[in-house]
């Protein structure tokens, strides 16, 4: 664990894990601890993970400010880490809602931006819509699992905006391309992990202007990874593929069988397919087609 100050003062702290070429990698939740990603399974035995605990999350210290919890202006946490590291650019992972924050930062600081990688993301920053539709059909896949039909009435309530209390813990098995042991102790460590009373900040009035990014991004010269879950109800395909759609130079991987927490689904095929992208040559402008791995 290492520690640096942001620009306002606040202390804040990350995990490094392994060795090799520095991958710095942002939590989602939005605001949860970055000990979820674990070491994102095992890519740390081929990168330096330098995985960043926001602001008022993990090890890192509460602002004095609570507006500085907003997404947009965490952006100058990220290159305060970037100062820190001594690095001219940033190899970048993010992570669901993480990946707001890392496509807001590739927006404003381009040319500090080498390889982005956006792993089931998050789609507030850029404007994408995911609609009940989507929820509703990457979810039929599942159909064959026991826990199916409990779980898929909760997610239907959830879509038509009638949900009770317990309708999202009904439908946690939907986030996890399998739902056992490991699954659900990771479910389980999420409400010790998260800072629910300053995650609505994350994305307060003013935190995105999708537009304005996707503007900003459409001259990105930088290599974009986005890897979807096949399964992911939170980030379906379809929708991911718009998202990729905006970079002018990605590449879409729908991962087999995966959740929102592809590297828990089949951690060997995640691991394989980021540190692929990861260690192409971080110069190149031509544009990288799009693939699915199904």
């Amino acid at each position: 664990m290492s520690a640096f100050s942001a620009y306002d003062g606040t202390e804040l702290a990350c995990r490094e894990l392994g060795e090799g070429l520095p991958l710095v990698c942002l939590p989602g939740g939005p605001m949860r601890d970055s000990g979820y990603l674990g070491n994102l399974g095992g890519l740390s035995a081929h990168r330096r993970l330098i995985m960043l605990d926001l602001r008022g999350t993990g090890r890192s210290a509460v602002p004095a400010d609570p507006a500085s919890y907003r997404c947009d202006r965490l952006v100058d946490d990220v290159e305060a880490l970037r100062e820190h590291l001594g690095l001219d650019r940033l190899d970048l992972l993010g992570h669901s809602a993480g990946t707001n924050l890392a496509v807001l930062y590739a927006a404003r600081h381009p040319e500090r931006v080498g390889r982005l990688a956006l792993i089931t993301p998050s789609v507030g920053a850029l404007g994408v819509t995911v609609t009940g539709g989507m929820r509703i059909g990457t979810a039929r896949l599942r159909q064959g699992e026991p826990w199916f039909p409990e779980a898929f009435a909760a997610l239907e309530a959830v879509v038509a905006g009638r949900a009770g209390a317990d309708a999202f813990q009904t439908i946690a098995p939907f986030w996890y391309g399998r739902w056992d042991e490991t699954t659900r102790a990771h479910r389980a460590a999420e409400d010790g992990q998260r800072n629910d009373e300053v995650a609505a900040a994350f994305t307060a009035e003013g935190a995105f202007d999708p537009a304005g990014t996707r503007t900003a991004l459409a001259r990105l010269a930088s290599p974009v990874l986005v890897l979807a879950g096949e399964v992911d109800v939170n980030s379906p395909p379809p929708a991911m593929s718009e998202l990729s759609g905006l970079f002018p130079h990605s590449e879409l991987v729908v991962q087999p069988g995966a959740g929102h927490f592809p590297w828990l689904d089949d951690a060997k095929q995640f691991t394989a397919t980021t540190e692929a992208f990861l260690s192409q040559g971080t110069d190149s402008a031509t544009s990288i087609p799009q693939r699915r791995l199904l």
